[in-house]
């Protein structure tokens, strides 16, 4: 069959076919990229390979136990992969964060955070700061107390003083204002998670490993700045470096905002 033969015999939907497919795979490539995810593929790469080559040269056990353990492949694709299943489903058809602002107005609001993390963070005040971005928080929100209120280092520090019934849960931040606080989150149970980060970090984590969120956490034991994106957290920072983390990933001219 020559080339020109084959070519007749594609069909334009076997053109949008591939195209749809091509898709999907590059993005589920940027969706685990960086996660353990990638290992974990590996792994099941080599196992599948392990399985053809054991019945080529007729290892009937292993053969086996590998076609067993392959005929339940989805199943344990779902169970290895469900906060990463989890995020893409919620991802879809959200909104970024700070829809209806302006640059000026976000800025703004990062300068409040970073003031009002600063000074609980020398006060040795804990706090837990959530951004939305595309993923929806609503679930939490629902779940605290409703203020919708502006973004001001003094209404944030009037939240995490302990004194205030607020205190411990999070403060969750949609388009520029102050959504709720005393909001829970889910918390990682994550063996990596080292024994001295505290409930506020492991909501962090836990938070993040399941949407796009960005979280500030302020340490009470330490009196530390801590950053927390897709369940990677960046310690020890100063106003200069959390200004700088918040700006890269919002503020950074010509970059793709909100991704």
């Amino acid at each position: 069959m020559s080339i020109a033969d084959i070519l007749a015999s594609i069909r334009w939907q076997d053109i949008v076919d591939i195209a749809i497919v091509s898709v999907l795979i590059y993005w589920i490539i940027i969706l685990i990229k960086g996660t353990r995810a990638v290992q974990m593929i590996f792994g099941l790469v080599l196992i599948t390979v392990a399985f053809f080559i054991s019945g080529k040269v007729e290892f009937l056990t292993l053969h086996w136990i590998l076609s067993t353990f392959l005929s339940s492949i989805i199943l344990v694709i779902v169970v290895i992969f469900q906060h990463d299943i989890r995020r893409a489903l919620t991802t879809v058809g959200k909104n970024p964060f700070f829809t209806r602002i302006d640059l000026a107005e976000e800025s703004h609001v990062f300068e409040e955070l970073i003031m009002a993390s600063a000074s609980l963070a020398g006060r040795k005040i804990g706090a837990l700061i959530v951004l939305e971005r595309k993923t929806g928080l609503r679930e939490y929100i629902e779940g605290g107390i409703d203020l919708e209120a502006r973004v001001s280092k003094e209404i944030i520090a009037s939240i995490f003083l302990p004194p205030s019934p607020l205190h411990d849960g999070a403060m969750i931040i949609r388009d520029g204002k102050i959504a709720a606080a005393g909001c829970l989150l889910p918390l990682s149970m994550d063996s990596e998670v080292g024994n001295d980060m505290g409930t506020r970090h492991r909501a962090a984590i836990g938070l993040t490993k399941e949407t796009d969120a960005v979280v500030i956490v302020v340490s009470e034991e330490t009196g530390t700045i801590s950053f927390v994106l897709e369940g990677k957290i960046t310690r020890n920072l100063d106003p200069t470096a959390l200004r700088k983390i918040l700006q890269r990933l919002f503020l950074h001219k010509g970059a793709r905002r909100f991704q």
